[in-house]
C-alpha cells in the first residue's frame, strides 16, 4: 500500500509540477491571464502558475526579420514598378502584443505592405532611385508609429530592389549618357573659358612690355628650332633694315 501511494505522489508530481511550474528563457516573456482577465507579465526564469486558473501566452522579444513581398506601384509620373522591402521589428510590450492584436507578426507584415505602396506611390522614379534613405526613414517613422499601439518597436526599414520595365531601363540609360555627354561639353567648355581667359591676361601684359613681347619671340624661335627643321625662317624688324639704309 506504501508503495502505491508513493508510485501515485510520484506520478502527480510530473504531471501537476510542469504545470505549476513554467522555466522561461531570457528573451521571453510570460503573458498571464488569471480566469480570462490579464494579470501580469512574468519572466524570465522560474515562474508559478495555478492550472485551470491561469493561462499563459509567451512573447518572442528578439528582433524579427519581416520580408515584405514585392509590391506593384504606380510612380507620380505613371510609371509603373515593383518594389520590395526588408523591416526589423520587435516587441517591447508584451501584453500589448497579445491584447490589442490577434496576430502582431501578420499585423506589422500588413502595415508594411500597405506603407511601401503609399510612399512609393507618392514619388517620382528618379527619387525613388536617388533617395532610398530618406524613403528608407519615411517608411520607418510610418511603420513604427502605426505598430505602437500594439507594442511594437520598428528599428529599420530598407528598401531592398526596385524592378523596372525592360523599356524604361532604355530610356534612363539614354539619359545618363546624355547627362554624361552634356557635363562633358560643360567642363570643355569651362576649360575654353579659362584658357581664354589667360590668354587675354597674357596679352595684355605683353601689350603693356615690348621686351616681354621680343623675349616670347625668341622662345617661339627656340621651340621650333628644337623640332630638327632643317630651314627655318626669321623675321626681322623693320628698325634693323631702316637703320642700315641710313
Amino acid at each position: 500500500m506504501d508503495i502505491q501511494i508513493i508510485i501515485i505522489l510520484i506520478l502527480a508530481f510530473f504531471i501537476i509540477i510542469p504545470n505549476i511550474i513554467k522555466i522561461i528563457p531570457e528573451y521571453v516573456r510570460a503573458v498571464v491571464f488569471r480566469l480570462g482577465r490579464y494579470y501580469r507579465t512574468k519572466g524570465p526564469g522560474l515562474i508559478v502558475i495555478i492550472p485551470g486558473v491561469d493561462r499563459v501566452q509567451k512573447v518572442d522579444l528578439r528582433t524579427v526579420t519581416l520580408d515584405v513581398p514585392i509590391q506593384e506601384v504606380i510612380t507620380r509620373d505613371n510609371i509603373p514598378i515593383k518594389v520590395n522591402a526588408v523591416c526589423y521589428f520587435r516587441v517591447i510590450q508584451p501584453e500589448k502584443a497579445v491584447i490589442n492584436v490577434k496576430d502582431y507578426f501578420e499585423a506589422t507584415s500588413q502595415i508594411s505592405q500597405t506603407t511601401l505602396r503609399s510612399v512609393c506611390g507618392q514619388l517620382e522614379l528618379d527619387d525613388i532611385l536617388a533617395k532610398r534613405e530618406e524613403i528608407n526613414f519615411k517608411l520607418q517613422k510610418i511603420i513604427d508609429e502605426q505598430t505602437e499601439p500594439w507594442g511594437i518597436k520598428v528599428s529599420i526599414v530598407e528598401i531592398k530592389d526596385v524592378q523596372i520595365p525592360q523599356g524604361m531601363q532604355k530610356a534612363i540609360a539614354s539619359q545618363a549618357e546624355a547627362e554624361r555627354e552634356r557635363r562633358a561639353k560643360i567642363i570643355s567648355a569651362e576649360g575654353e573659358f579659362q584658357a581664354s581667359q589667360k590668354l587675354s591676361e597674357a596679352a595684355e601684359i605683353i601689350s603693356k612690355n615690348p621686351i616681354a613681347l621680343q623675349l616670347r619671340f625668341l622662345q617661339t624661335i627656340r621651340e621650333v628650332a628644337s623640332e630638327k627643321n632643317s630651314v627655318i625662317f626669321v623675321p626681322l624688324p623693320l628698325d634693323i633694315f631702316k637703320k642700315i639704309i641710313d
